[in-house]
């Protein structure tokens, strides 16, 4: 794991050390998604968050073939209704 210092600026900016980047592939005004677990940040390029979904809906939906989206939700809100 790597470490880098960086500050918040007054206007609550944070600027990524250039080498973070472009480790993740981040263009300077790309896209990124943040995501809050508990009090850590995460931070991926939209891609990477895209490509995440990909693969967990393909987890949730191995052996489901022809399992649509809306079969999906529908049984993500049985799901639900039983807890």
């Amino acid at each position: 794991m790597k470490y880098a210092h960086a500050k918040v600026s007054a206007s609550g900016r944070l600027s990524l050390p250039a080498g973070f980047r472009k480790a993740v592939g981040l263009e300077r005004g790309g896209n990124v998604v943040i995501a809050l677990d508990g009090r850590e940040m995460h931070i991926m390029t939209t891609a990477e968050a895209v490509a995440r979904a990909q693969a967990l809906s393909r987890r949730l939906l191995k052996g489901k073939p022809k399992f649509s989206l809306d079969d999906f939700i529908a049984e993500r809100h049985r799901e639900a209704e039983r807890e």
